[in-house]
């Protein structure tokens, strides 16, 4: 899907397969239209980083002007010759030190003349806690701007030269999975060959263009996490800790010894350009530029802002995307550019995730005796507005605690939707004004301060005792509250939630397991957050191989058969991030799968070996005998599909609740003999490690049996190609509680955006009661393709090739439904076997048999898979 209004591709989280064709086609339009716009500036004589603007007067001779202009012209292509030419000496200069050296590390000249990077002043004294004096909040800004920016005048006016203005430093949130999930894409972009810009020579002298090699110019971006170099600082642990660490080390005032050494300075600034031409030189990720940021001693986080200008594709994470606040941490414009977001079947959710948060009771408390704390030792000390916003903090954090106090106790119901007035009801909570509270804790750093006046008393308190045990313990290792997110700055955000419109979230309250209770802000409506970006972008390309659910499209063998889809057949993208776009500017096309139509066995599976119905709705799936059954379908499907099986659930409670079963009975023993089985789980287990061993399994020849969960770690991103992948099997679909407060305000909001829709909709006469019909068909369309895009996405792991081919069994009665049918991928029910839910599972049995026996499948004696077929029916027990 594209949408349509760019010398530069911004990438989000792009994944492998179509993003090769991506990288190809949008790379060579961008090196041709680069070429188109460099002819039309010299013409025009406009300005860009190469051309100089040119000035002639319209009387003078057409000789003389076309004699300045390619004055211009030549010296336009010196500069972009020069610049090529700079980064292949550099290039050249890290071959030959890998050469040398073995491991590729370059030898830079060290800089540092200012001491430790990780030394700091009076550390241990009580007085760094204490907030400085703050103005009203206009006045401030007016006597001081760089105030609110966090930086000194000379700072700014030094990134400014560099093309480095950071703009307010706002909060930012990209974790380190996201960002490392671009690494494959960049692996990718190395072996890519892209025509290039620059042709060299006159045509207006009579000499011919030669093309001149010009290596890809790239740059990955991320967040201080992932890039920071001073230990002092990465030290913090979270985001937040970090980022704001990094802006108090630059404060106005910081001892010189004690600012972080390696920010861009008027002493290093050739560092900054050195950092750029080797960031340039190669395709590099980000790790790559972490470890180039240590090499040379300058910032990698904001020594990027002077590599985005000739950049020709940045790669970032969706949370650097998204986000404004990220944007302008990043000094990152999306003006003119074309952004292409991949595995868009994720942006919905991926908006809505990175604006709605909750807060706890425990963690209201938490603050609230922090923040106690901190008054008892500093509130002599505290003056002006200090005193005023910390008083408002203390008002609202009480207003909170007793709103949710009073449901902890006094209300039955499990949740329920929050009124904002309720929740402000405390005594003269209704007079703060939010903004400017936001504002102050921003400019004041308050959290950090009472978070790290909380982790140093607790350290004085804990450190004698903890040295009388293990007189070597390091202080690192007890400075363990400084890895999390300081919980005041989590409630901060929470409090910034509330001055959204009231129209595009909502805010619930919730009990949880562990007999806590919790506020959470939802967004409902993405459309305003994703605006920014459409309407700043030149264009914006969805890409995706599972977005899913359309409407049903013919199979195509061939990626270049494609299909043009209307607005409507993506009406959940075009509904709900694309409203106010004219439907003329929207382009969809839509590609069948690369592999032939014998390559794929796709079987709606209704009934189990002894005939028990498959409906694994959440009434229904819990029970002994549909469990049973399940564990004698795989462990027939084991019989017969080769090496690598895949196993989908809806949730990882159902998959506990099944493994459990299963081992009480003979089931998972009888099981494990013919595949060894690897489970997914939620908690930190590596998903590298499982593959690993997954596939060593199947190499060894015993085959592997994967049990994996919809929407869980190993149906995102992961290739489950040949013998990984032989089979899937999908149990059930992961439909939403419908019944939750979350989802009935989700859809009360589609189906009223609906209506509203309608309504402001001439063109078709309609009845007030047709209107609501069709709003209330919208809700239903809107849950059930959130539930069917989670199915399609786990399904697209397996077969990624043209070769490849796999079987596919969906187990549920509900996927003979016309409704649920025609919302799986066209390549798949083009692959569905007809009239399956009339067909015993000896059919399944024998199908599968007769598909991988035509297939020549290597490791499997074939006249087993035929006995295997016969002996279908005998685990009945």
């Amino acid at each position: 899907m594209t949408v349509s209004k760019t010398d530069a591709l911004v990438f989000s989280n792009l994944q492998l397969g179509k993003s090769l064709s991506l990288i190809c086609g949008s790379l060579t339009w961008l090196r041709e239209h680069k070429k188109k716009s460099f002819e039309e500036q010299i013409e025009e004589g406009q300005d860009d980083q190469f051309v100089e603007p040119v000035s002639v007067d319209n009387d003078e001779p057409i000789w003389m002007i076309e004699h300045v202009k390619e004055q211009k012209r030549q010296a336009a292509l010196q500069k972009r010759k020069d610049l090529e030419d700079r980064l292949a000496k550099v290039r050249a200069r890290e071959k030959r030190q890998q050469e040398i050296y073995g491991n590729g590390e370059p030898r830079f000249k060290k800089l540092r003349t200012n001491g430790d990077p990780g030394t700091s002043s009076n550390d241990d004294d009580e007085a760094q806690f204490l907030l400085g004096e703050y103005e009203s909040d206009e006045e401030q800004m007016l006597e001081n701007p760089c105030l609110s920016e966090g930086l000194s005048a000379a700072t700014q006016g030094l990134m400014k030269r560099l093309g480095m203005d950071l703009g307010k430093p706002k909060e930012e949130d990209a974790e380190v999975e996201d960002e490392l999930k671009l690494t494959q894409f960049v692996n990718e972009l190395r072996h890519v060959k892209i025509p290039p810009t620059i042709l060299s020579g006159s045509p207006a002298e009579g000499g011919v263009l030669v093309e001149v090699e010009e290596e890809l110019k790239h740059l990955s971006l991320g967040s201080r996490k992932n890039l920071c170099i001073n230990p002092k600082v990465s030290a913090c642990g979270s985001a937040n800790g970090i980022n704001e660490r990094c802006m108090e080390l630059q404060k106005p005032g910081t001892p010189a010894e004690s600012k972080c050494p390696y920010l861009p300075t008027k002493d290093n600034e050739a560092l900054v350009n050195t950092f750029r031409d080797h960031a340039l030189a190669k395709i590099r990720d980000i790790e790559d530029l972490g470890v180039l940021g240590k090499k040379l001693e300058i910032c990698p986080y904001y020594a990027t802002r002077n590599t985005i200008r000739p950049s020709e594709i940045v790669t970032l994470p969706y949370p650097l995307l998204l986000q404004r606040s990220a944007r302008d941490a990043l000094d990152l414009s999306l003006k003119g550019h074309v952004i292409i977001i991949d595995e868009a079947h994720n942006l919905m959710d991926a908006i809505t995730n990175l604006h709605s948060l909750s807060v706890s009771l425990s963690q209201l408390r938490t603050s609230r005796a922090q923040l106690s704390a901190y008054l008892q030792k500093f509130r002599n000390r505290l003056k002006g507005k200090n005193r005023v916003y910390v008083a408002q903090i203390v008002r609202l954090l009480d207003s909170l605690i007793a709103y949710l106090q009073n449901k902890a106790s006094g209300s039955r119901q499990a949740e329920g939707i929050v009124n904002i007035g309720e929740l402000m009801a405390g005594k003269g909570v209704d007079q703060i004004n939010l903004y400017k509270l936001m504002h102050y804790l921003q400019e004041s750093k308050l959290a950090r301060k009472v978070e790290g006046y909380a982790t140093h008393v607790d350290q004085e308190a804990r450190e004698p005792k903890l040295r009388r045990v293990n007189k070597d313990l390091n202080p690192p290792d007890i400075k363990n509250s400084e890895a999390t997110t300081p919980v005041l700055t989590h409630i901060q955000d929470f409090l910034h939630a509330l001055t959204n419109l009231s129209a595009e979230g909502r805010i619930f309250f919730n009990k949880t397991e562990d007999h806590d209770v919790c506020l959470k802000y939802m967004l409902l409506d993405p459309t305003h957050h994703f605006k920014e970006v459409v309407e700043e972008a030149r264009a914006v390309v969805l890409a995706g191989g599972t977005m899913s659910p359309v409407f049903p499209l013919p199979f195509t063998s061939r990626l270049e058969n494609c299909h043009r889809l209307t607005a409507e057949q993506m009406s959940d993208y075009t509904n709900y991030l694309f409203a106010y776009v004219p439907p003329d500017r929207i382009r969809t096309l839509s590609c069948g799968h690369v592999i032939p139509a014998q390559n794929l066995l796709a079987w709606p599976v209704s009934r189990g070996p002894t005939g028990v119905n498959f409906e694994f709705t959440f009434e229904k799936r819990n029970s002994d005998v549909m469990i049973d059954e399940l564990g004698r379908l795989i462990l027939n499907i084991c019989l017969i599909i080769p090496d690598g099986v895949v196993v989908f659930f809806s949730s990882y409670a159902y998959l506990e609740l099944v493994v459990l079963r299963w081992q009480k009975t003979s089931i998972w023993e009888r099981v494990s003999q013919r595949k060894q089985i690897f489970r997914e789980s939620k908690g930190d287990v590596s998903v590298e490690e499982m593959l690993q061993e997954y596939s060593k399994a199947i190499d060894g020849g015993k085959g592997g049996l994967l049990l994996s969960v919809i929407g869980g770690k190993m149906s995102e991103g992961i290739n489950f190609s040949d013998k990984l992948g032989r089979g899937v099997i999908v149990v059930g679909l992961p439909f939403a509680n419908i019944h939750s407060i979350e989802w009935k305000a989700k859809l009360e909001h589609v189906e009223k955006t609906a209506f509203e829709r309608q309504e402001v909709d001439t063109t078709e006469a309609t009845t007030e009661g047709a209107s609501r019909a069709r709003a209330k068909a919208a809700g239903r369309e809107f849950y059930e393709n959130a539930c069917m895009r989670a199915v399609n996405q786990s399904i697209g792991r397996a077969i990624r090739h043209q070769n490849d081919y796999a079987a596919i069994l969906l187990l549920d009665r509900r996927f003979e439904g016309e409704r649920v049918r025609d919302k799986l991928p066209g390549w798949i029910q083009k692959g569905l076997v007809k009239e399956s839910g009339s067909k015993p599972f000896t059919e399944v049995m024998g199908s599968l048999s007769a598909f991988f026996r035509s297939k020549k499948t290597p490791h499997q004696d074939l006249a087993s898979l035929k006995g295997a077929t016969l002996r279908c029916g005998d685990i009945r027990e």
